[in-house]
């Protein structure tokens, strides 16, 4: 190897040295220039990343002199002027598409005036003797019915219908105080009571004043029922002292014993409407013993009462089918307002009237027509009346549990139970296929619901073992109500229309097999005997 060779090799390993390893030069001045070391010239090349660098840091952008200058050239303000232009127009468009959108868009129904007896069931106490005993003297009175109101509110009811409670005999207009409560139910205290009570779980007291509740005629006489008479002024006098006692509403049967039910009935709703103030609404029941009269349909038919209850709607009578019943009362009280639906209450409880397998059917009806759902005591558990005794003179207890008397009363004995052995308000709310069970989602189901709350009815399907209809609120779901009126057989039911979809999903059902949310087909619906089934689809613009 020449020397000139073994230099090189040197210099080549010298370059490869780490740089923190090499000898530092004793001063900048004693460095060859251009990095020249050993008679080798290195010319060092700057990173790209340090020349942007660098070139960054030396530009240093325009001066506020500068800027001024040229923003005030009329290129710029042109191109000032086109961008704000275009930012208006822009934001115009927008505003304009969202009025067109807004236009176009179906609008919304406006919402019925709802009040409080519009919102929920009533719930048909009647006499107090059969609900709940107080004080052990086997007789059912104000502050029994206080004590239940816990029960009473988990079925969301939004009225109690109470009495008669006042002080009368058999036919005797001159023993009759209308403003006297009968000491065997309690005090005018007790009764206060109760509506404060009451009020704290948002439930109104109702009261009925039905004068000769003891007797034949609930009217006396037809005539004594006449405008300006004895027993008129004491109806008018009694309604205002309970109204400003605090009670929601006045409740009267048998209206079609009157002598003009359609002007006493416009006299005692002025009476409610007088004492409607500072958000307390107050409500006039009426009903009738005779539904299927003509006078009754008239009545109903020019009504300005706020509502009129039909209590044997229900009932076969005659040879129309259910569908057409309810149509007949349907068409006369478009109003929902004005029209209440009862199971013949005064004469008889549910379970009495109907078929056992067919509870289910009329608590669905109940919840799911056009109007103002009214039980009985003991129909949501499915009481039945004991045997050779018509609910109208005296009424089975109302069974809370399994202790003494079913909870009715802690003291009194020899009260008849066995009719109802087995039925009792505490075991059903463990059973989720109970009437009870059924009861308490029907009413959550229409206190929520618009379309069953205050939605358009349509008759779908009426035949004399089937009935469908359809409740619908704007643009909310709809509901589909089918149920099977033979105990007995399965049918099937087929239900093709044009705004009805193929298919719809299952809300409830009495039959244990079909599931919630499962989807039923329309045109082949095949109900089990005496099933219920309410059904649901979307709406769809």
């Amino acid at each position: 190897m020449t020397q000139d060779t073994a230099l090189d090799m040197k210099d080549v390993e010298l370059n490869e040295i780490d740089p923190e390893k090499q000898p530092m030069a004793a001063g900048a001045e004693d460095l060859p220039v251009a990095g020249e070391k050993n008679g080798v010239v290195k010319v060092k090349l700057e990173d790209e990343d340090d020349e942007i660098g660098t070139r960054a840091q030396k530009f240093t952008g325009l001066s506020k002199e500068e800027l001024l200058k040229v923003a005030g050239t009329p290129g710029w303000v042109r191109v000032r002027w086109a961008l704000l232009v275009l930012f208006w127009l822009g934001w115009a468009g927008m505003l304009a598409g969202a009025v067109v959108i807004i236009v176009q868009a179906p609008r919304c129904r406006p919402l019925p005036a709802m009040e409080w007896w519009n919102k929920g069931p009533l719930y048909q106490l009647g006499d107090p003797k059969n609900f709940q005993d107080s004080d052990n003297n086997g007789i059912g009175d104000i502050v029994g019915i206080q004590n239940r109101l816990d029960s009473l509110s988990t079925l969301k009811v939004k009225g109690l219908v109470i009495g008669p409670l006042h002080v009368t005999s058999a036919n005797s207009l001159s023993d009759t105080k209308l403003k006297e409560i009968d000491i065997q139910y309690g005090t005018i205290d007790n009764f206060k009571g109760l509506l404060e009570a009451a009020r704290k779980k948002s439930i109104q007291i109702i009261l009925d004043l039905t004068p000769n509740y003891r007797g034949e005629d609930e009217w006396f006489s037809k005539n004594m029922t006449a405008p300006d008479s004895e027993l008129t002024n004491q109806i008018k006098d009694a309604m205002n002292f309970w109204l400003e006692l605090g009670v929601g509403g006045i409740y009267f049967n048998g209206i079609e014993d009157m002598y003009d039910p359609d002007e006493l009935l416009l006299e005692f709703r002025n009476i409610t409407a007088n004492h409607s103030s500072d958000g307390k609404a107050r409500v006039l029941l009426a009903s009738a013993n005779d539904p299927h009269g003509d006078n009754v349909l008239t009545i109903l038919n020019n009504a300005t009462t706020g509502m009129l209850t039909t209590r044997y709607l229900f009932n076969n009578a005659n040879d129309k089918s259910l569908g057409e019943r309810i149509k007949q009362y349907q068409e006369p009280a478009s109003d929902q307002d004005r029209i209440l639906w009862a199971v013949r209450p005064r004469l008889g409880h549910m379970a009495s009237v109907v078929h056992e397998k067919l509870l289910h059917v009329y608590q669905l009806l109940l919840f799911t027509l056009q109007g103002i759902p009214l039980t009985l005591y003991g129909d949501e558990i499915g009481l039945k009346d004991l045997p050779g005794k018509p609910a109208s003179s005296s009424g089975p207890y109302m069974q809370w549990d399994s202790s003494k008397n079913h909870g009715f009363s802690d003291g009194a004995t020899d009260l008849a139970f066995d009719v109802n052995e087995n039925i009792t308000f505490k075991a059903q709310e463990q059973d989720k296929t109970s009437i009870l069970s059924l009861y308490k989602r029907l009413s959550e189901l229409r206190g929520k619901e618009r379309s069953l709350l205050h939605g358009d009815f349509r008759l779908l399907d009426h035949t004399n073992t089937s009935l469908a209809f359809e409740r619908s609120w704007d643009q909310n779901e709809r509901f589909v109500s089918v149920v099977n009126l033979d105990p007995e057989i399965e049918i099937d039911v087929s239900l093709e229309n044009k705004n009805l979809p193929e298919q719809c999903s299952v809300v409830l059902s009495s039959n244990p097999e079909r599931k919630e949310g499962s989807s039923v087909s329309l045109k082949n619906i095949k109900l089990a005997a005496g099933e219920a089934l309410l059904l649901k689809y979307p709406y769809s613009p």
